[in-house]
Order: structure tokens, then sequence, then C-alpha cells
């Protein structure tokens, strides 16, 4: 009667166990636009959990790092925008194009915020042409707009499942709307955080300081968060933009984009273990003396572990 007692509990302790999972985040492209870097792609970014490929932002450059990670396009099961700006969407019709291509046998799933679906309605009616000439074989079966891909647009606090991940998204502070206006109800720039069997991450997007990423990375395991230079990005604008501009840019940037200081102070208040810096936004050249300066910022407001990525970077 013993040994069946002491089985029964070490049997309903490890049903008590989450299930086994591997969970890996990878930063693809670390460079924040809209200026292209020869050594950075665009901002994107990929979630494997247990077999499933989740695109996370789908900047320019994107179908080149899946393929320095041997991710066949046909492979991604989702792709999920945090916002609309074009550096976070570029690489969408490389996306669709290649699917198209190589026939998947089943659509990617896209979801983004509200404005979604109007953008990749776009995209493939721009397809429409090299979609209907084809390749010229006769008896070559067509993939129709509706097998190549499904949209769901989604809002602040909408959670779902893919896979075993749980989303959940949060409206953060990027746009600039005036308060009350049409376009602050009609668009949203969201955060997401995903909550696997074995981690939870939490990926920003673009935003400036925010209460509601800090609600959202509670506890978080990781918090992949984008990083302003304020200093040099304005040492560019200054010699390049129009004079009459400048002030409102510069208040754009330090408002609706997080500097090296503010992350720290996030983290620290979110009580998140791990920083990794990414869409970095600086002066014509990123060096490492840089990306160790901001850490060190970091390090001022935050006593966790802290990497400033790079293309093709697991964490």
């Amino acid at each position: 009667m013993i040994k069946r007692t002491a089985m029964a509990l070490a049997l309903a302790a490890l049903a008590t166990l989450p299930a086994a999972a591997e969970t890996t985040f990878t930063v693809l492209g670390s460079g924040g636009g809209p200026i292209a870097r020869p050594d950075r792609s665009q901002p994107a970014n990929l979630l494997q959990v247990n077999g499933r490929n989740i695109v996370v932002d789908a900047g320019d450059g994107l179908s080149i790092r899946l393929a320095a990670k041997r991710v066949r396009m046909g492979a991604v099961d989702d792709v999920l925008l945090s916002h609309l700006h074009f550096d976070h969407a570029g690489g969408l019709l490389a996306v669709l194009g290649q699917r198209f291509q190589t026939n998947p046998d089943k659509p990617v799933m896209i979801y983004g915020p509200p404005g979604t679906a109007a953008l990749i309605d776009g995209i493939v009616a721009g397809m429409g042409p090299a979609m209907e000439a084809a390749y010229g074989m006769e008896d070559a079966q067509i993939m129709t707009p509706e097998q190549l891909v499904q949209v769901q647009e989604i809002r602040d606090g909408a959670s779902f499942m893919l896979g075993d991940v749980t989303v959940t998204a949060a409206k953060n502070s990027h746009y600039s709307f005036a308060h009350g206006s049409d376009l602050e109800a009609k668009y949203e720039s969201l955060s997401f955080r995903f909550d696997t069997p074995d981690r939870s991450i939490v990926y920003t997007g673009d935003t400036g300081w925010s209460d509601a990423v800090i609600a959202l990375a509670k506890d978080a395991d990781l918090l992949v968060t984008e990083l302003i230079d304020l200093p040099s990005v304005m040492e560019n604008v200054r010699r390049t933009a129009p004079e009459h501009l400048i002030e409102e840019i510069e208040w754009h940037l330090s408002e609706h984009h997080v500097s090296p200081e503010q992350i720290g102070r996030m983290a620290a208040a979110a009580g998140v273990s791990k920083v990794v810096a990414t869409h970095l936004v600086a002066g014509a050249r990123i060096t490492p003396e840089q990306t160790e300066s901001w850490a060190e910022l970091i390090r001022a407001g935050f006593d966790g572990e802290i990497a400033i990525a790079e293309d093709l970077q697991d964490f």
C-alpha cells in the first residue's frame, strides 16, 4: 500500500510539471528603419516553439535571414506584425511571393493591428499578374489568394493560442495621434507577450515609455526591446532634414522610442530576468564601443542580464 501511494504521488507530481518545450527566439534583423544598413537587416524575428515557426515583424531582408537559419518560407506558420510602418512590413511581399512559387500545403496566418487586412489585400492584388501568368504549365493548379494567406486583425488586450504559445497583445505608445482623434481610435501599435510551456518572452516592437508594456512584461524571462541612440541620430537629422522639421522629428523620436536609460528603468519596473536590445537606431555606423556604452546605460537601472543583438542571434 505504501509503495502504491508513493508511486501515485510521484505520478501526480509529474502531471503538474509544464509540458516539454523547446523555445528559441532569434533576432533575424536587428537594425531599425527607415534607413537600410549594410550589416543589419530591418526588424524581423523568429519564435520557434516545438516545431512551430512564428515570424514576429517582417522587415526588409527577412527572406534572406530565414534562409540563413535554414527555415523554408513554406515552413513559416504565422506572421505577427506589431504595427504597419514599412521597416516592419517590407519583407511581406517576399513571404507571400516565395510561398506562391513553392506551393506550401497551407496558407500562412498573418496577425496584426487594424489596417493589416488592407495591407495584405494590396500586396496580393499587386501579385495578381504574376499569379495569373504563373509558369505556363497547362495542367498546373494555380494557388488562390485564400490558399496563400489568411489575415486576423487584433487589438489591445487580444489573447490567442498559436500551437503551444499563448500570445497577448497590448497597445503601446509608438503612434502619436491626437488624443480622442479618429486616427487614434483606428490604428494601434502593439507589443506582444509570448508564454510558452517553458519561457515568457515580451517583444516591445516600437514604443516610447509605456506603463502598458511594463505591465505586459511583468516577471517575464526575456524582454526584447527596441533602442534608440537619440544624440547620434539627431546628428544625422540636423545634417539632412529640412530645418523646419528638426524640432518635430526630435520630439517624435524622443517620445515614441526608448533610450538605453529608459530600457533599464522599464525592465527593472517589470521585473524581467534578461533584456535584449534590437531595432537599433543610431548614427551611420554602429560600433562595438557604442553597443557597450548602451549596455552600460541600461545596466545603470537594471541589474539583470543584458545583450545588444546582432542579426541571427538566438536567445
